[in-house]
């Protein structure tokens, strides 16, 4: 193994030891057992939790003839004049991390320091801290937005929420992942019409056509966990449960 390995691997390493200690964990092993390598075994778990029966995501509703039905297509379509947010001042910030992923992550909109790239500046640099903590990075994980430009006052605004939650449903079912990380509220309403508090705790089923399912989870924010730390181990909860069961 070369040096250049060496070091993504101890960054990785330091990146999760960190996250782990912000979050409160002091052991690995919890008090009941986990198939942490059985997929099966996690969605029978996900499907006989009280959250789960109680919150299923809304099947993909019909779609706007707009929407292109290739995800090459809607990724090129997504920052082009043709997006609702076309008219709105900024730079209009493209979904990164490869589309056949089988973790996707989605969020409300790109950060005020993003520059030109989702989950940018301290929010961005937490939420590489917890990927490491799980094994992941960018590049192995698929990263959207439900506005792909940041909105004046920084949230979604009312009238808009209806059509980006459609279009974003519509690109989950054009990625198609085993598993959709939420992160906020916006995401948590576009994709299972609830705030995350009442979405955390259990995996939902989102439907997509053809029989594809996507396992979804809900959680804070790391713009949240930024502002209120005592949150972070709540977040490492949503985490176990996100990876519980991925290859």
């Amino acid at each position: 193994m070369g040096a250049d390995q060496n070091h993504n691997w101890q960054a990785l390493a330091d990146s999760a030891l960190e996250w782990w200690r912000d979050a409160g964990v002091d052991t690995l092993v919890g008090d009941t057992p986990f198939a942490w390598l059985s997929e099966e075994a996690a969605r029978e778990e996900a499907v006989a939790s009280p959250a789960a029966r109680a919150g299923a995501a809304p099947a993909s509703a019909p779609l706007a003839a707009t929407l292109p039905a290739t995800a090459e297509e809607f990724l090129r379509w997504r920052i082009g004049e043709a997006a609702p947010e076309a008219g709105w001042g900024g730079a209009l910030v493209a979904a990164s991390g490869p589309v056949t992923a089988d973790l996707m992550v989605l969020i409300d909109c790109p950060e005020r320091d993003a520059g030109d790239s989702l989950l940018g500046g301290a929010a961005g640099r937490l939420f590489d801290r917890m990927l490491a903590a799980i094994g992941r990075s960018r590049d192995d994980v698929h990263i959207a937005s439900v506005c792909a430009r940041r909105p004046t006052a920084g949230r979604m605004p009312r009238d808009l929420e209806a059509r980006l939650g459609e279009i974003a449903r519509h690109h989950a079912g054009l990625a198609a992942p085993k598993r959709l990380l939420v992160l906020g509220d916006a995401a948590s309403r576009a994709i299972l019409s609830a705030n995350v508090m009442a979405a955390r705790g259990g995996l939902h089923v989102l439907n997509h056509d053809g029989g594809r399912v996507t396992e979804v989870a809900a959680s804070f924010h790391p713009r949240m966990l930024l502002e209120r730390p005592a949150l972070k181990a709540e977040a490492w909860k949503d985490l176990q449960l996100l990876i519980g069961g991925l290859s």
